[in-house]
């Protein structure tokens, strides 16, 4: 199991990738006179600290969604943050989210015990609990900025969510096998709402009965801010993983909400 890397280097090492994030989010030119005056504005706001109370009663921003249902593949995904969004909400997270240690920092596969490769923590409402791969993982509290961000995707999946697994992924070398979220406790009509912030990677789903019928991978760059909606039935007929990058030498956090029935 990676630790963490020193306090001072991992801020460091944040501040780095979300400089170069929020410089290429700039506009290339400006358009005319309103929009000066728009750039002036937000140039302004993003001077303030931004707070995710202050993201979630703000009006939800206009997204354009992409949208895949075929071969009972059915997904869609958009960019719902902002660079300067991002950027406050992932330090945030990186102060106030508690990873798993010891044996719930393992996972048992075809009997083996190995440790995860990445960082992991869950939280969800009180008694929520939620078991795969022979381990059972519980929720602490919900932590600030983990309830707001939940209350966020909520206004945009249109469901309630009650638990959200956490995984860190601290560069390209970590990485997250094919699996099914296909438990029992899951609730299968509400689909599982996956965030990304920090890093993009690659997010790959194969068919389960892709030799047969020949059916080629489906893979998605997973960008910082963007949402993806994983909904019924996907996760019957679909793996889906996350490769290692060797390129990626940024962290990346992603959170997957879920609705759990115990």
């Amino acid at each position: 199991m990676p630790s963490s890397p020193p306090a001072k280097k991992r801020k460091s090492c944040i501040e780095n990738y979300f400089q170069v994030q929020q410089k290429s989010a700039k506009p290339d030119s400006k358009v005319n006179e309103k929009n000066d005056k728009d750039n002036e504005k937000n140039d302004k706001d993003n001077e303030k600290d931004v707070t995710l109370s202050d993201i979630i009663s703000k009006k939800l921003t206009q997204v354009e969604w992409t949208l895949i249902n075929e071969n009972n593949l059915n997904i869609s995904y958009a960019v719902i943050l902002r660079a300067d969004q991002r950027f406050a909400i992932f330090n945030q997270l990186e102060s106030e989210i508690e990873y798993f240690t010891g044996e719930l920092a393992k996972v048992k596969v075809f009997g083996k015990i190995y440790n995860i490769p990445r960082q992991q923590s869950a939280y969800g409402d009180p008694g929520i609990t939620y078991r795969y791969s022979g381990t059972t993982v519980p929720s602490k509290p919900w932590c600030p900025g983990l309830a707001n961000l939940r209350d966020l995707v909520e206004q945009y999946a249109g469901v309630r969510y009650n638990f959200v697994l956490v995984n860190r992924y601290k560069d390209g070398d970590d990485k997250m096998g094919d699996h099914k979220d296909d438990e029992k406790e899951l609730d299968p009509n509400v689909p599982i709402a996956s965030l990304t912030l920090g890093a993009e990677r690659d997010f790959i789903f194969k068919h389960q009965d892709r030799k047969k019928n020949n059916l080629e991978n489906v893979k998605i760059l997973l960008k910082d801010g963007m949402l993806l909606l994983m909904k019924k039935p996907t996760n019957t007929f679909w793996y889906h993983g996350l490769p290692p990058r060797k390129s990626c030498h940024q962290p990346r956090i992603n959170l997957t909400f879920r609705q759990i029935l115990n």
